[in-house]
């Protein structure tokens, strides 16, 4: 009787645990492959996020932290992601252009691959660059793809380029220092851009702006639903706990407006 009694009860713990997981909505999160935190921090840096999200929706946002852009690839394609927030935008770009989800928001200021160098290089400007050995993230990255293209749009041909590749946005300051580069191309929001003053090197070409860290979701998201949330992530710079919120994403404000075309001609841009 005991033995019965406890595997009904472990059977209704566990439809209660699917209950409140089908009542809940995820957020996954990608900072690509230069975020520099980990799962931990990750989640904390967007649990202010979440709870906004929440508040719009009427439901529970669980953040969920997606290191391999394989499998936020997949999860977009197989449906399995409720919400989608990434910093290398051509993944919610393609979650919108080809996986029928929808464009909630993006982020400000817009994303730009900046190219720097040491205080005292004679670089000037993007056309200085030509023949010079260039820096860059890992091939893989999103950043590697947006200064490769914004090269490419300024009549670079890469396959004759003097390009090497770092592992991270932080190497390629290893890379002016050590004199193994010229020039180095990193991302306007990381950590290395905001530092740029402190370790000595400068910006001499600022990309094309592009849409930065979207928002998007799942089609079954209801008009009504993403209306709600628009309206609550717009004004979050209209009250105190809002701006703690955005503090801690790292931006200035959610920008809810018309950008889907603006993003699917990024995936355009990129090549």
């Amino acid at each position: 009787m005991k033995k019965a009694l406890s595997i009904a009860a472990f059977a209704l713990a566990s439809i209660a645990t699917q209950v409140q997981a089908q009542s809940n909505y995820s957020l996954y999160v990608s900072e690509g492959t230069s975020g520099g935190l980990d799962a931990a921090q990750v989640i904390e840096k967007y649990t202010g996020l979440a709870e906004v999200m929440g508040k719009a929706l009427g439901k529970k946002v669980t953040v969920v932290v997606t290191r391999e852009f394989s499998q936020l690839e997949e999860g977009m394609k197989s449906g399995k992601m409720d919400f989608v927030i990434a910093r290398p935008s051509d993944y919610p770009g393609r979650g919108v252009r080809d996986y029928k989800y929808q464009l909630v928001s993006t982020s400000k200021p817009d994303g730009q691959c900046l190219l720097i160098v040491p205080k005292a290089s004679p670089l000037k400007n993007i056309a200085d660059v030509k023949g010079k050995r260039i820096a860059l993230p890992e091939k893989i990255s999103y950043m590697s793809k947006f200064c490769s293209a914004e090269l490419t749009h300024n009549g670079f041909k890469l396959e004759t380029e003097k390009i090497q590749h770092a592992k991270e946005q932080g190497a390629v300051l290893f890379y002016l220092d050590n004199q193994l580069a010229d020039v180095g191309g990193i991302a306007s929001y990381s950590g290395v851009a905001k530092n740029l003053e402190k370790t000595g090197h400068r910006v001499i070409h600022s990309s094309q702006p592009q849409p930065y860290q979207p928002l998007i979701a799942h089609a079954k998201i209801s008009a009504a639903q993403i209306q709600s949330l628009k309206k609550e992530l717009g004004q979050l710079n209209e009250s105190e706990s809002g701006k703690q919120v955005l503090k801690q994403l790292g931006i200035k404000e959610f920008d809810t407006g018309n950008n889907e075309q603006r993003l699917r001609d990024l995936l355009k841009w990129l090549g």
